[in-house]
């Protein structure tokens, strides 16, 4: 009989730290004074709740080994299911876009494809616009980690989800699945406050400058403004077109370079 509820723990999971993340939005609009940071509450609440209910109702059913059916059933539901609690602040904050608009909103973020259906996005709660830079950055690794860091629970060592995600081979680079997951984390995270750190360097603004960082590095694009990164110019371009070209590389190449392989 086909078991759900390992598939629904680790959704359970992730859709629980989606919601511990919208905290950092809330903080931004808090600190901005704004009475928008309630919505990050409500929005964070609802979906710790809402996760976690799901892992611990399906946590007893979690056993050795996940089938390829049951793999397949993961990859498709993370990317359907975060999607939905992305959307939540941005149906119920400042945007009040419908299901259908907010939920392509956060695709498009966790999928880093970069469309928006939101305008005058120079007049939004900072929150929001962080929100949406956050939905890239996690989805810029999202995956990956996923299937390194969670999936050993269930003793499959991240090996199988990588066949539905073209990754076949990445699990054999380095013995244990989880060193990786967490060099490629380090990885990520360095080239990220790079990123700020040159961005803000060269005259962004502190919230710009992580706002742009989050979205080049991730590849996904989103901005804080309608003109998109055309409201800067000069030196910025270039140290945009660097950051995506070095985010862009395969990073189990840098994790090598780390454990002093220099050659594939």
């Amino acid at each position: 009989m086909f078991d759900l509820r390992p598939v629904g723990y680790v959704i359970g999971l992730l859709v629980a730290i989606l919601g511990a993340t919208m905290i950092l939005p809330m903080l931004v609009d808090l600190a901005e004074g704004r009475g928008h940071w309630t919505v990050f509450l409500e929005s964070g609440v609802i979906t710790v709740l809402v996760g976690g209910g799901i892992a611990l109702s399906c946590v007893n059913g979690v056993r050795e080994g996940l089938t390829i059916q049951q793999t397949f059933l993961l990859t498709t539901g993370v990317w359907a299911a975060l999607p939905v609690f992305g959307a939540l602040p941005l149906m119920m904050g400042a945007t009040e876009l419908r299901f259908v608009d907010g939920y392509f909103e956060a695709m498009s973020g966790l999928t880093t494809t970069g469309s928006t259906v939101i305008t005058g996005l120079d007049n939004l709660p900072k929150g929001i616009n962080l929100w949406r830079g956050l939905l890239q950055w996690l989805g810029g690794i999202g995956i990956i980690v996923v299937a390194m860091v969670f999936l050993p629970e269930l003793r499959v060592g991240g090996m199988q989800i990588f066949r539905s995600e073209a990754f076949d081979t990445m699990g054999k680079i380095l013995p244990r699945a989880t060193a990786i997951a967490g060099q490629i984390s380090v990885v990520y995270l360095a080239l990220t406050l790079a990123c700020i750190a040159s961005y803000f360097t060269l005259g962004m603004n502190a919230f710009d400058a992580t706002m742009h960082a989050l979205t080049t590095v991730s590849t996904g694009g989103f901005s804080s403004y309608d003109a998109s990164f055309g409201t800067f110019s000069g030196p910025l371009e270039y140290v945009a077109s660097v950051f995506m070209v070095l985010a862009a590389l395969p990073f189990v190449r840098y994790v090598q370079l780390l454990n002093g392989r220099a050659q594939p």
